[in-house]
């Protein structure tokens, strides 16, 4: 059976040379522990299953989308003391990000969504200083910050709590540790208000903020939350590929 044609690891040569693809997607994700329940591979397989649906959904609309293969390391410089958690530098993803951009201009892509899928990756700095060195239009969201129209969850949580594990429990349900295995993901705050309160910002040691790796409590996750969300997010950034691949790059306001 073919590889489906918006799947750059799936599509074949044939499919690809005679396919004229309108905008890439660029999933980079984090390889760490997420709770005692879920695995080191979690936020790779939010970001790639919810590219490949979105792309699925716009294809179906005539958009030609390509989702590239997922960056499977994130900027993890506060977990490293937990075995077995990967980190790239902020510095080096630069210098990743900048070599595909590269890789595609030389091969006439016009647009690039880098689909963030992990809280320590921040693509905007690089965006910025590669926008004026290349002909690629940029851009970059974080899935889990897309706003919808209705509250799923009871408490998202901010790693491996309610969201994740719900997304997981409904993506990958044999990867899911049951949930009474699942640490509570008991969160420890800044002492210093300013930080605690959000308006000054200042890396967290992960090790001192959670004992069991997650942040958020998992126990209301189930797998119908996890497919709800899955739909209206993919909608969502389905709806922006559709956008983004109308829009001219030169006349973007209004």
């Amino acid at each position: 059976m073919a590889g489906r044609p918006y799947v750059l690891e799936e599509a074949t040569w044939k499919t690809v040379r005679g396919t004229k693809y309108e905008v890439a997607i660029l999933p980079w994700g984090a390889t760490e522990a997420h709770n005692f329940h879920l695995p080191f591979g979690t936020d790779n397989v939010e970001v790639k299953d919810i590219a490949v649906e979105a792309a699925r959904l716009a294809w179906h609309q005539e958009v030609r989308v390509l989702v590239l293969p997922t960056i499977p390391i994130g900027v993890n410089t506060q977990q490293l003391d937990i075995p077995h958690t990967l980190n790239l530098n902020p510095s080096t993803q630069a210098l990743v990000l900048a070599d595909v951009v590269e890789s595609l201009e030389a091969q006439g892509m016009g647009k690039l969504l880098v689909l963030n899928g992990h809280g320590g990756n921040d693509f905007k700095q690089m965006i910025r200083e590669l926008q004026v060195a290349t002909d690629i239009f940029l851009c970059t969201l974080d899935w889990w910050r897309i706003p919808l129209g209705g509250e799923i969850f009871e408490d998202r949580g901010d790693h491996g709590g309610e969201m994740e594990t719900s997304l997981m429990m409904h993506l990958t349900p044999g990867l899911v540790l049951p949930l009474e295995e699942a640490g509570p993901g008991k969160e420890h705050h800044f002492r210093v208000p300013a930080l605690r309160e959000g308006w000054a910002w200042a890396p967290r040691d992960w090790s001192k903020i959670t004992e069991d790796t997650g942040v958020g409590d998992p126990s209301p996750a189930s797998a119908d939350k996890g497919a709800a969300f899955f739909n209206a997010v993919t909608g969502r950034i389905a709806q922006f590929l559709i956008d983004l691949a109308a829009a001219d790059p030169n006349d973007l306001y209004e």
